[in-house]
């Protein structure tokens, strides 16, 4: 897994004035699992987020999501990657950038491909890639309380 992202954060210098703070090809590149290689862009721990000061908030350890806050990350996920049935206490935009991937759910599964949209709300899932080349999905995950179902609370899991 070679997954090579360039991020761009922008700031403000001492008189207010926007400058570029970072321009690099992060270094953050983790795996979790076999056939899976993310890297967080940026997180915030409040909602609304803070905008000011200039410390690099993707070296922040966060879990998938943050309960107040939010998580940017990009995931790479291989041909044959190892499955994680998981849901989180957010609400999750995805926008996958390159490959396919089928996303299964308790009882269905949807195929997504190279720019399709989802909107993750709480549900429980995991990511199957049954392709030959890689899925690149860019993550916007933002607190949220645990879904409700049913009368149930359904907390983060997996």
């Amino acid at each position: 897994m070679a997954l090579e992202i360039r991020r761009v954060v922008t700031g403000h210098d001492k008189n207010g004035r926007a400058i570029v703070l970072i321009d690099e090809i992060a270094k953050n590149v983790t795996s979790t699992r076999p056939g899976q290689a993310a890297t967080v862009v940026w997180t915030t721990d409040k909602l609304p987020a803070d905008n000011d000061g200039s410390i690099d908030a993707s070296v922040r350890n966060v879990s998938t999501s943050e309960s107040n806050g939010s998580v940017f990350r990009v995931v790479e996920y291989g041909p044959g990657v190892t499955p994680r049935m998981h849901r989180t206490d957010s609400i999750d935009y995805a926008v996958v950038i390159s490959g396919e991937i089928d996303m299964q759910l308790d009882d269905s599964e949807v195929h997504l491909k190279a720019g399709d949209i989802l909107v993750q709300r709480g549900t429980i899932h995991n990511w199957v890639n049954r392709g030959k080349e890689p899925c690149v999905i860019a993550f916007a995950l933002i607190g949220a309380k645990p879904a409700t179902a049913g009368g149930k609370t359904l907390h983060d899991v997996g």
